[in-house]
């Protein structure tokens, strides 16, 4: 394969974001915005981080798909960055309404698994290859559009919202964290002189 035909993690995760639709993000605008108002309360008040909707097991699960969708290599994937704490949250708030979707998606995923290595494995106890070609198996299933799409936001949402951890999502893509800009804000503003 040649360096033309690879396709980089950064041009992955643009051609994967352009999937998501600001026709959702409209739909669904007052449940995140609520959403992100209970996750930056749970993080102003120091209490540990606690799973809403996983159970330890689908936590786990959850957590090694995020990271095969945005894997760790010579950056930070999905797994530092804790997207798995912002997917059980949306699941809790915002996205509840494919809460059940997501749930039975991992527990077919858990079955797979099982099926495939033996009835005490779980997806996450698989080798990151078992793992990999499980999910190719189901990529044009709603659930791992839905995952996927999870693990997206996850990475790069504001770190308050329970993803992005340490902004690594942001550092990622080269994105400054900065409330307040400086003008001149382009080439075009170069001989503005403020009154």
């Amino acid at each position: 394969m040649t360096n033309e035909q690879e396709i980089s993690r950064r041009l992955f995760m643009i051609k994967s974001c352009a999937g998501l639709g600001a026709l959702w993000l409209a739909e669904n605008l007052t449940e995140i915005v609520a959403a992100q108002e209970y996750a930056h309360q749970l993080m102003q008040s120091g209490s540990p981080a606690a799973f809403q909707v996983f159970n330890s097991d689908q936590a786990a699960d959850d957590e090694a798909l995020a990271e095969q969708i945005l894997p760790t290599d010579e950056t930070p994937g999905a797994k530092e960055a804790r997207v798995v704490y912002f997917i059980d949250r949306a699941m809790a708030t915002f996205a509840a309404s494919d809460r059940a979707a997501f749930l039975e998606g991992l527990a077919k995923l858990d079955k797979r698994a099982k099926k495939r290595a033996g009835k005490t494995k779980r997806f996450a106890q698989l080798t990151p290859d078992q793992q990999t070609r499980l999910l190719k198996e189901i990529e044009k299933d709603s659930f791992f559009d839905l995952a996927r799409t999870m693990t997206i936001l996850g990475m790069f949402s504001n770190p308050e919202y329970g993803g992005n951890h340490d902004q690594i999502g942001w550092k990622l893509i080269g994105f400054e964290d900065q409330f307040h800009f400086k003008s001149p804000y382009g080439f075009y503003d170069t001989g503005y002189q403020p009154k």
